[in-house]
């Protein structure tokens, strides 16, 4: 059958014997887990098992399209990559922006999977169906800005390079993979740039003409048109949206403070939104609106985030802007997660106080809170694996082990994740999505309910047409397990998380899962409907559910970090508010259709046409 949406072909590299094999995906793999992650579940599940660790020549790392990338479907140029997190031992996976997804695509790959070893340090050239090792000892000790410059010297200068830092050299467990170089984006969670130091992998620059084929192109531009507002975005709805979804934020409690432990940081809302009305709007290829994420500085480089100005930010006490931008700056070129960066920094930073971290164990470096230059400092640290960095280089489950005492009340995380930049105390769903997330805490998996608790977005196709209380837990197990069978389905086609409740994009109400249906089916030729759309998405996750449960996950792990449950914020727009985890978890359970102890049962497994083999 001719591809519809798809290449047809996935590009495998095996590092250790510098050979190259191609593989032609099949339609019941298509039709089963549609691309981006549920092709990745389904490859690491069968070529991995229970005991392969994550720095070894066994381990995968897959870079993944989806059947929308590259094609004129909105925000449709992201990748995925996964892989055995060395953060946490368990399902891995991060996403990004930016050109290289598309790039792929046009390549003539659906996907590149990496297995072995490189005996030296090489980076992989693709471009119109070719493949190609070359040399990158030259490129090794550069920062992620100097190597995507260099390589698109060496291959094109259009060429988009995905590439690790020192960071990831030095298998800081919280490494991230940075594609297009000073503007660009990040791979950022779960430690997978650490994998690709491992394999000795630098870089893998993409380029190609390959345009994928589409079943029904007119009906996708009619549908996109449908959502774009009549008059354009403008400056003026550009500044409304960044002062509105900062201000949510932080006046709804829904940042961290001090490592979770305030409610409030004066001064620091103000300070935010002074920093993004400066900034330069610079969208993803084939976004149509931009987001908050997407701006640059006077000097082009990428503009700070809100999972970088929080973590490293309010989370450590700093609001001196500058000294925030340069700490991110720094992130991107080392190829560090900021999420998890700003985890351990506050982590030793609360260490620090309390006694259990010394200026000897810092080499006299103080960590006192707010003091910014500490934090600079420590970035470079643990980025060279230097002094204090190596041990704070291996995330903050494994640096409270080390320290020993108390230092665990203060190391903030899910099955060995840091915490993303969003409550649960302040947003109840997030405490059961946390919890069950199949890489640990994160936010992306069921992005869209601090939209529906606390913006101005209601989901009608998925049963909420009212908003709910976002302190109520009742419900919530629910709402969790529906969000992430829907984002799984997003990371799946692939295509960008931020266009479900997009604030531009039909006026104000944001994409519905139905207009995703849509393009699915416009693209491929498929006739899916909603409910066989979300089928997916349940598939997928349970597969990486069983992943987890295979490598050792049960409901023991499905818990968050105390301070989450017992300690309240105190002070603004949720200091009295705490979860019950417990409630949730039953109820979340039950509506997955798992037993007790968090395992899926056989009759649901049957029901999905999963195997436990």
């Amino acid at each position: 059958m001719e591809n519809m949406g798809y290449m047809g072909k996935i590009l495998w590299v095996d590092l250790s014997e510098g050979k190259f094999s191609i593989r032609e995906e099949t339609n019941d793999l298509r039709k089963l887990y549609l691309g981006g992650v549920g092709f990745a579940a389904k490859i690491l599940w069968e070529e991995t098992t229970a005991k392969t660790d994550a720095f070894s020549p066994e381990n995968l790392l897959i870079f993944m399209t989806g059947p929308v990338t590259g094609t004129s479907v909105p925000c449709s140029s992201r990748y995925i990559v996964a892989s055995i997190s060395p953060l946490t031992n368990i399902w891995g996976e991060a996403h990004a922006g930016g050109s290289w997804g598309s790039e792929l695509k046009f390549s003539g790959f659906d996907g590149v999977i990496i297995r072995g070893v490189s005996k030296r340090p090489v980076y992989l050239w693709i471009e119109d169906g070719e493949a190609e090792l070359r040399d990158a000892k030259h490129l090794w000790g550069l920062d992620t800005y100097s190597t995507c410059e260099v390589v698109r010297k060496e291959t094109d200068p259009n060429a988009s390079v995905a590439a690790i830092g020192p960071a990831g050299e030095n298998l800081v467990r919280f490494a991230c993979i940075i594609n297009d170089g000073k503007i660009g984006r990040a791979a950022a969670r779960c430690g997978l740039g650490a994998v690709m130091g491992y394999k000795n992998l630098k870089a893998i620059a993409v380029k190609g003409t390959k345009k994928p084929k589409v079943y029904n192109e007119d009906k996708i531009r009619e549908s996109v048109k449908e959502l774009l507002p009549s008059g354009g975005i403008t400056s003026d709805v550009r500044k409304n949206f960044v002062m509105q979804m900062l201000t949510h934020f932080v006046e709804d409690g829904n940042f961290p403070v001090k490592n979770w432990l305030k409610g409030t940081f004066e001064g620091f809302k103000e300070k935010i939104i002074d920093e993004w009305l400066k900034a330069k709007p610079s969208p993803c290829r084939g976004c149509p609106t931009g987001c908050l994420e997407s701006n640059l500085t006077d000097n082009g480089e990428r503009h700070i985030v809100w999972e970088a100005v929080a973590p490293m930010g309010s989370q450590c006490l700093i609001d001196d802007m500058k000294a925030l931008q340069k700490a991110y700056t720094l992130c991107n070129m080392y190829g560090l997660d900021t999420i998890s960066t700003g985890g351990v920094i506050s982590f030793a930073m609360e260490c620090f106080e309390k006694n259990i971290i010394t200026r000897e164990d810092t080499e006299g470096l103080d960590l006192s809170w707010g003091n910014s230059d500490a934090l600079i400092e420590l970035i470079e640290r643990i980025a060279r694996r230097r002094s204090i960095g190596k041990i704070l280089g291996e995330g903050v489950k494994r640096a409270s082990e080390f320290f020993g005492g108390l230092a665990y009340e203060y190391a903030l995380h899910v099955k060995g994740l840091e915490i993303p930049a969003h409550d649960p105390r302040a947003i109840i769903s997030y405490a059961v999505a946390y919890a069950t997330g199949s890489v640990g805490a994160t936010h992306t998996e069921a992005l869209r309910v601090h939209q529906l608790e606390i913006g101005n977005f209601l989901y009608p196709e998925l049963g909420y047409s009212i908003k709910p209380d976002r302190f109520e837990s009742c419900g919530k197990g629910i709402l969790a397990a529906k969000f992430q069978n829907l984002h799984n389905v997003i990371d799946s086609m692939v295509c960008c998380e931020f266009l479900l409740g997009n604030w531009a994009l039909r006026r104000g109400t944001g994409v519905q899962p139905s207009y995703l249906v849509k393009w699915i089916n416009y693209v491929t030729g498929w006739d899916l409907s909603i409910n066989d759309m979300l089928k997916i998405g349940e598939r997928i996750f349970t597969l990486k559910r069983m992943f987890n449960i295979r490598r050792g996950i049960s409901r023991k792990d499905d818990i968050l970090p105390p301070r989450f449950l017992t300690h309240k914020r105190g002070s603004g727009g949720a200091a009295e508010s705490l979860p019950f985890l417990g409630k949730m978890l039953n109820e979340y359970y039950r509506y997955r259709g798992w037993s007790e102890e968090g395992l899926p049962t056989e009759e649901k497994l049957k029901e999905l046409g999963l195997s436990t083999k």
